[in-house]
């Protein structure tokens, strides 16, 4: 009798357990931090980090100001407004004197760190594993800083993302994260350092999702636009950093006004297109001239300095000049179309040649001061025909903006985007986007590549981001699933090093590589066999004699589809990532169980019927 009793009870408190324990589990799986959580947490601190940056850049430029003031007695405020306060002789040589500074600050400091990866962000995220170098970018920083406070034709932005990017990109590598979670910090430092130089959240992560990462897919998007939103409120309510434009409300464009946007965007993609082969030409001079990188950064200042004796608003970010321009001060030049002119031709050449040299910092506020000018010119070109006389020449320089930036980044939504976060006035989308999409058009017939992809080309890297394919910018790529690669050894390694590696790892194949990093072939646990066996002469052996021929090997930027093919071909269960077939950089290494798994699943899913009746 007592034997059953305590049978029940036991029964009875197993039964309870087993029912809130499985209650409590299924509480925890809801607590568990998912990884989508965790990136938006992620990103929140990388919004913080654009945000810092900006500040940092902000003070850091202002401080070399005031320096200047204290020793040269030269007038603080904006660098145009400096340069218009010279002397001509003192025009030519701030420029000039600041591109040696940046120059020197380039070439020690670059000496001082060493040879580190490669620091250009779309690299990084298309042939690497999202790791920036951070003693290059820093000493890079320093050189952008000094350029930007002394005058070079170039945008503070380019400074603020890139060191953004940097900072977030050692985060991750403090944290030893995996190659995708880096080049997300990557993208979400991009687009905090945008969105809080221009004050557009949107815009940011835009840029970052087409520009940087070219995955516009909502696992990616989310936390581009939380960081970006973060550091575009820390600049402006908490550090009080007014947005650099200032533009005037403009009246909606009449529909019988909309024909005149078409031609300028015909005009601003001509524009634009000569600008990028400016660009080109002056990388492409500089390149040709044997001398040390302070030399160049040196004349090109000098460039500079000369035209600023003319034209001042040449010199710096340019904003102040662009405002002037959508404000309509022009009309105040004794004339103004030759004014407007010249002004165009003389930022062209001032930014060509500071790009050219190697000067550090960004192209993309010169883009939309060109823009402004071309916008500009057309609009006054209409008005002394009497044409378009409800239309302000200030709305055409706005759109102008757009449409050059359109016909250099080749990207109609960031342009749309950007300028519409800059003038909050929705009356003139509809002009800006069909003067965009024209731009764009007549850009191509002038110039192959966009001002953020022509040198990767030039380097072999394929983006492969342009297609037809209906989705192409939601799928998933090698780079979302890459994982730091099996650890290589050198082709003068020895046989005992090789025999070591397989005895301590799982990995019945090792990668070798040469001084470079290039994947040059792969030792095979199998072919080792005959080689142990033997009892002497193995000290001469070295991995280059017992390799075989590098495997096919994917690139972090090929989408999944396109891998797959190579992926079942190869026996290896850690099939390998070079940056791109150019360099044959080991960069990373993707599980082959893993993709599999990837398309088995979306196969399931695709012949599901339930899924059919939902309507996926």
């Amino acid at each position: 009798m007592q034997f059953g009793i305590n049978s029940s009870v036991l029964t009875r408190t197993r039964d309870f357990i087993r029912r809130h324990l499985q209650g409590a589990l299924r509480w925890r799986e809801k607590l568990v931090l998912k990884e989508e959580a965790f990136h938006l947490i992620l990103a929140g601190a990388v919004g913080v980090i654009g945000g810092l940056v900006n500040l940092f850049f902000y003070e850091a430029v202002h401080l070399i100001g005031v320096a200047l003031n204290a020793t040269l007695a030269i007038h603080p405020g904006d660098i145009v407004e400096v340069a218009e306060s010279l002397p001509d002789w003192q025009r030519v040589l701030l420029p000039t004197a600041g591109g040696l500074a940046a120059g020197l600050v380039l070439h020690w400091g670059l000496r001082f760190v060493g040879k580190q990866g490669p620091t250009n962000l779309i690299e990084v995220v298309v042939a690497g594993d999202g790791r920036l170098p951070t003693r290059t970018d820093l000493v890079k920083t320093c050189s952008a800083i000094i350029s930007i406070a002394t005058g070079a034709s170039i945008g503070r932005e380019g400074g603020i993302v890139q060191l953004a990017a940097t900072l977030s990109s050692k985060l991750g590598q403090i944290a030893k994260w995996p190659p995708y979670r880096l080049r997300l910090l990557v993208g979400c430092g991009a687009a905090s350092g945008m969105a809080a130089a221009y004050n557009a959240p949107i815009a940011g992560a835009v840029f970052s999702a087409l520009i940087v990462l070219g995955n516009f897919s909502m696992n990616m998007f989310g936390p581009l636009v939380f960081s970006s939103v973060i550091a575009a409120t820390l600049s402006r309510t908490f550090f009080g950093i007014k947005p650099w434009y200032e533009i005037p409300p403009f009246p909606e464009v009449a529909p019988l006004q909309l024909p005149w946007f078409l031609l300028l965007g015909v005009l601003c993609g001509i524009a634009g297109g000569i600008f990028l082969k400016l660009v080109r030409k002056g990388r492409e001079e500089f390149a040709k001239v044997d001398w040390p990188l302070y030399a160049k950064l040196t004349l090109a200042g000098l460039i500079v300095g000369v035209i600023a004796m003319e034209f001042p608003g040449v010199c710096g970010n340019g904003y102040s000049v662009t405002n002037d321009i959508l404000h309509e001060n022009f009309m105040t030049e004794a004339r103004p179309l030759l004014w407007l002119f010249g002004l165009l031709i003389a930022k062209w050449i001032a930014t060509a040649a500071t790009v050219g040299s190697g000067t550090v910092g960004g192209i993309f506020t010169p883009t939309l001061f060109v823009g402004a000018t071309t916008g500009a010119i057309f609009g006054t070109v209409l008005h002394r025909f009497g044409v378009a006389p409800g239309v302000d020449a200030g709305a055409f320089a706005l759109v102008g903006m757009g449409a050059v930036l359109a016909a250099t980044t080749r990207s109609l939504l960031l342009a749309v985007i950007m300028v519409f976060e800059l003038s909050l006035n929705y009356s003139m989308v509809p002009a800006l986007m069909l003067a965009c999409a024209l731009s764009i058009l007549v850009a191509r017939q002038l110039h192959d590549e966009s001002v953020y992809t022509e040198h990767l080309r030039l380097k072999g890297i394929a983006l492969g981001r342009e297609t037809s394919r209906l989705g192409a910018t939601m799928e998933r790529t090698i780079g979302d699933l890459m994982h730091p690669p099996v650890q290589p050894v050198r082709e003068t390694a020895g046989l005992e090093e090789i025999a070591g590696r397989f005895l301590t790892g799982s990995n019945n194949f090792i990668p070798v590589v040469d001084a470079g990093k290039r994947l040059v072939g792969v030792v095979a646990l199998q072919d080792l066999k005959e080689f142990l066996n033997r009892a002497k002469d193995l000290h001469g052996v070295i991995a280059f004699d017992v390799m075989r021929a590098p495997p096919k090997a994917l690139t972090p930027a090929q989408p999944l589809l396109d891998a797959l093919p190579m992926v079942l071909e190869s026996e290896l269960r850690n099939v390998p990532v070079v940056n791109n077939y150019a360099e044959n950089r080991l960069v990373g290494a993707v599980t082959r169980a893993e993709l599999l798994t990837i398309f088995s699943e979306a196969i399931a899913e695709k012949s599901d019927p339930r899924g059919e009746a939902r309507g996926e």
